[in-house]
């Protein structure tokens, strides 16, 4: 698995440790893993690890993301997005790619992205309004025409 099992592994470019707490904007490049309290917006190309400590109160836009921890907000990845035990989730999801590990908690939609079946969209039938549509307004000229 992608996770790092201590701050020591190799990747791992920073650590907000547990009795961390921070707020604004984080932006980075390679590893980033959240044991602590994070309030505000996230934003990279590559991996973020919320820790099973973690509370994280952000609107997430990264390249992959795992969670163990808890977030508020919204997710977006452009590779992929795993929930694993014990985490909680309570927001949007949007990815490719999601992994949602039995025993977590998750509150919100989830959209598939890059090629892959839009979740909320799928079983809509376009052809049927139209064609009610249309069977209405020649029942209508039908009298006018007479």
């Amino acid at each position: 698995m992608r996770e790092p099992q201590s701050p020591a592994d190799a990747g791992l470019n920073a650590l907000l440790g547990p009795g961390s707490v921070v707020e604004g904007k984080l932006s980075f490049k390679g590893q980033v893993r959240i044991e602590g309290t994070f309030t505000g917006e996230i934003t990279t190309t590559d991996l973020l690890i919320v820790g099973e400590t973690a509370k994280v109160s952000a609107n997430i836009n990264c390249g992959s993301v795992v969670v163990n921890g808890e977030v508020i907000g919204n997710i977006k990845a452009s590779d992929s997005i795993e929930l694993h035990k014990p985490a909680r989730v309570k927001g949007d999801l949007a990815a490719p790619a999601l992994s949602i590990e039995k025993g977590v908690v998750f509150e919100g939609q989830s959209m598939m992205l890059n090629g892959g079946i839009n979740l909320v969209s799928f079983g809509r039938r376009e052809s049927t309004p139209k064609a009610r549509g249309r069977a209405k307004d020649q029942e209508h000229r039908s009298p006018d025409s007479d």
